[in-house]
């Protein structure tokens, strides 16, 4: 589904540039690989692959509407990050945020985060003849994960699935073989309902894992899940729609068990920003939020820009943009497959944004 999306958008006269067609298209590895080429753009960025559909559709409406024209690179979300840091494109983006020791390294001072939607991380799994989801608690996945619970008739899923006839057969692990921010999200998942997790292989792009079979990219997991039966892995929701995958029914903070969704996603993030001050940095995490639609595995993805751009000209540019995807641009959010973020979140994201247009610069 999002590849024939990404083939209309790479067709039209846009000036976003792929990284190249061997490259994983959901990896968060950063491969930075050299320079940009501008190639005549108004503003320059990199970062994240995972929203690339999104923010390449972006770029075309805006273009299309403005005249503006934005280049865009899908490099991962680490190099994203190396990019600003190193003030080579006018934004970065990224799944993750900043860490501190990253945030003092930029060399265009304080940078700010602005969540731009909502991604969902689903459990996917391959069990041939049963005919509706299984039910899985956070406590149950992060085991799964770490080897301690190795049938998938084990009696902590028996006990969720009752009359459900579960096959005495391995579970096969499947996951993520390089750094990802699909990882990230699902790493922090298992630390916030675990502690077992939290103490061993912790929060993080790239993980030492203790079982399982590591495959690249969110395509590279999908179609291990889809090949095996017995398999079970994280992937990012469209992966599960585009391959015809069954998710599990996950049970939230308030007990209930819910699909992956875009709403689930969405009411994620009101329930986690409710309470945020207006001048929150927003680097905070939506895993497992409180309330009884919210879908436990979902997470903020990030564009990254400098709050004092040198240059006044492209910081109204850039500031002018962000506020068009933040209220128009949430349309294009949920067709393909993301979640729009909250409205109670948008009032604030935009007086952010218009600081940034304001900005002194150096």
């Amino acid at each position: 589904m999002r590849g024939a999306q990404l083939a209309v958008v790479t067709a039209a006269s846009l000036a976003v540039l792929a990284c190249s067609s061997g490259a994983d298209k959901k990896g968060d590895s950063a491969r930075s690989g050299g320079g940009l080429t501008a190639g005549g753009a108004d503003l320059t960025g990199a970062g994240a692959t995972f929203p690339y559909p999104l923010y390449s559709r972006w770029v075309s409406e805006y273009a299309a509407s403005t005249g503006v024209k934005i280049n865009y690179q899908q490099i991962g979300s680490g190099g994203g990050i190396k990019q600003l840091q190193e003030e080579t494109v006018d934004f970065g983006a990224s799944d993750a945020p900043m860490s501190d020791s990253e945030m003092v390294k930029a060399k265009g001072g304080p940078v700010f985060h602005i969540p731009s939607v909502v991604g969902v991380v689903a459990i996917a799994y391959n069990l041939p003849g049963l005919t509706q989801p299984l039910k899985l608690s956070g406590p149950i996945v992060a085991d799964i994960f770490l080897g301690r619970i190795t049938k998938w008739n084990d009696s902590r899923i028996a006990a969720l699935n009752a009359g459900v006839a579960l096959p005495n057969s391995d579970i096969l692990v499947v996951h993520r073989s390089e750094g990802s921010g699909t990882t990230y999200v699902f790493s922090d998942y298992l630390s916030a309902v675990s502690p077992a997790w939290k103490s061993g292989p912790g929060k993080g792009k790239e993980l030492q894992w203790p079982v399982g079979l590591g495959e690249r990219g969110n395509d590279g997991v999908a179609g291990q899940i889809k090949q095996t039966p017995g398999a079970m892995g994280y992937v990012e929701m469209a992966f599960v729609k585009q391959n015809r995958l069954t998710a599990a029914l996950l049970q939230n903070a308030a007990g209930q068990f819910v699909m992956p969704s875009d709403e689930g996603a969405t009411a994620a993030a009101d329930a986690a920003i409710a309470k945020l001050p207006a001048n929150t940095d927003y680097r905070i995490s939506i895993v497992n939020s409180a309330g009884a639609t919210a879908y436990p595995i979902s997470s903020l993805t990030y564009l990254l820009v400098y709050q004092h751009m040198s240059d006044a000209g492209k910081a109204k540019k850039l500031s002018a943009f962000i506020k068009w995807a933040l209220t128009k641009g949430q349309q294009f959010a949920s067709p393909l497959d993301y979640a729009p973020l909250p409205s109670s979140m948008v009032p604030k994201l935009l007086a952010r944004a218009d600081s940034v247009a304001s900005g002194t610069g150096r």
